[in-house]
């Protein structure tokens, strides 16, 4: 039986909070292993980094994910029992419902109600002086997300919404106010969305069968009863909420183009492969979550390193998106490299890893990929902009991180160079899904 090497600190909360992102990275190579174990909260962790840990880490019998994800960030980010929380069976029944909404029929039209709202807001930024484009594309963002799933959201009230959605996210590793803001905004939200719920399930509201709202309004559980008001509201705002986060990759591919204008003037010819490969290592290589957690279900051993019933597991994230053994030059941007990636679910995790249909890889992934390309496409050929003097530095510290300025942009031009919204259908993260 192999040891796991520890970590010699009595406790490592601090240190995460500390250090962040590159947290479980750092001591993966300082302690030259894949596997090692601290104490958080007082609580013995295992700590897993690498392709081999994630496909570890993804292993459904071994592993389950109630009991993972503490309150704090379940009544903040996603919801008291929501989705994330699930296994087994209830996982798989729950999962089919999130992706009923996304077909790709479904999902096209949602990416023309962005391209709307992007040619809507270029005009709108024309007439400012200065932008600050990260809470700007959110707004965008939720606007259309809340149009396709058949939330009404009146214009005036687009600002306060879009805000409540991003403090629930930016609660994530935040203590003291960050965390009370983001529970106070997951309240309004839950209150505002259950208050949608009921007028649908009252028939005084009319939203398309195929919407969001719809299917989750009237999804019935196993037991044959409709779901609670206040878990059918918990899981509309989870297909609106991460739409919105989305937010922070538009803005990291803005600083992408910014600091590397030869993969601008690439883009800007219509370099469609070019897209795809800029658009994968935007998510690579800048920072979105740092890590994720699972519950030992069953004592076994791997490796020679046993795993006790009960224990939580983190896997590294933001290091497997850097593992040298995997990425050549990986503190490097370099969009080219994969023209010759495999394509693996567990090397290339940066919303996490494992297979769709079974495991528990994020649904919206395929979205994610399709809503930034879309982005990348209006800022490169559909408009114009100057980007002044600001600070760009995005802490590792901070949890989730953004440039410090929020992306400033003037002097905004429209282009009108952008094409029809392309078809999903021949998105490889919908192939698996087939």
């Amino acid at each position: 039986m192999n040891s796991i090497p520890r970590d010699k600190s009595l406790d490592s909360t601090l240190a995460v909070v500390r250090e962040g992102f590159p947290f479980i990275y750092k001591r993966s190579q300082r302690y030259q292993s894949d596997i090692f174990e601290i104490r958080l909260l007082g609580m013995k962790t295992i700590c897993l980094h690498g392709q081999e840990g994630t496909k570890l880490f993804y292993d459904t019998e071994r592993f389950m994910r109630t009991g993972a994800i503490p309150r704090r960030i379940q009544t903040t980010l996603m919801g008291l029992h929501g989705i994330q929380t699930l296994d087994g069976e209830k996982h798989h029944q729950r999962k089919a419902l999130f992706m009923s909404v996304m077909t790709p029929g479904s999902l096209h039209k949602l990416m023309e109600y962005m391209a709307a709202d992007w040619r809507y807001s270029i005009k709108q930024w024309a007439n400012q002086e200065q932008v600050v484009l990260f809470p700007e594309v959110q707004e965008l963002l939720c606007r259309a997300a809340c149009t396709w799933a058949g939330v009404p959201l009146e214009e005036q009230d687009v600002t306060r919404r879009t805000r409540d959605f991003r403090l629930m996210v930016d609660a994530f590793g935040g203590v003291g106010p960050r965390h009370w803001r983001g529970k106070r905004a997951r309240s309004r939200a839950e209150k505002w969305i259950q208050g949608i719920i009921k007028q649908i399930r009252e028939e005084k509201l009319h939203v398309p069968e195929e919407s969001a709202a719809y299917r989750m309004a009237w999804h019935r559980e196993p037991d044959g009863k409709l779901m609670s008001l206040e878990m059918a509201a918990i899981e509309l705002i989870n297909i609106i909420r991460p739409i919105t986060a989305i937010g922070w990759y538009i803005t990291f591919a803005a600083l992408a183009l910014h600091e590397h204008p030869e993969s601008r003037a690439r883009l800007r010819a219509g370099d469609e492969e070019y897209l795809e490969w800029f658009m994968h290592e935007v998510r690579r290589y800048y920072p979105f979550a740092p890590f994720l957690g699972n519950i030992v279900r069953k004592d076994f051993e791997w490796h020679g390193y046993q795993f006790p019933k009960g224990r939580l597991v983190l896997l590294d994230v933001y290091g497997t998106n850097r593992d040298a053994r995997q990425w050549h030059q990986p503190e490097s941007f370099r969009p080219e490299r994969f023209r010759s990636w495999n394509g693996s679910a567990y090397n290339f995790i940066p919303q996490g890893g494992g297979d769709y249909s079974f495991g528990h890889r994020c649904a919206g992934e395929w979205l994610t990929i399709e809503t930034v390309k879309l982005a990348v496409t209006y800022l490169t050929r559909g408009m114009t902009y100057d980007v002044p003097p600001q600070d760009l530095r995005f802490p590792l510290d901070r949890m989730p991180t953004l440039p410090k300025s929020g992306f400033i942009i003037e002097n905004v031009r429209s282009a009108n160079k952008v094409d029809a919204v392309p078809s999903l259908l021949g998105c490889p993260f919908h192939r698996q899904m087939a």
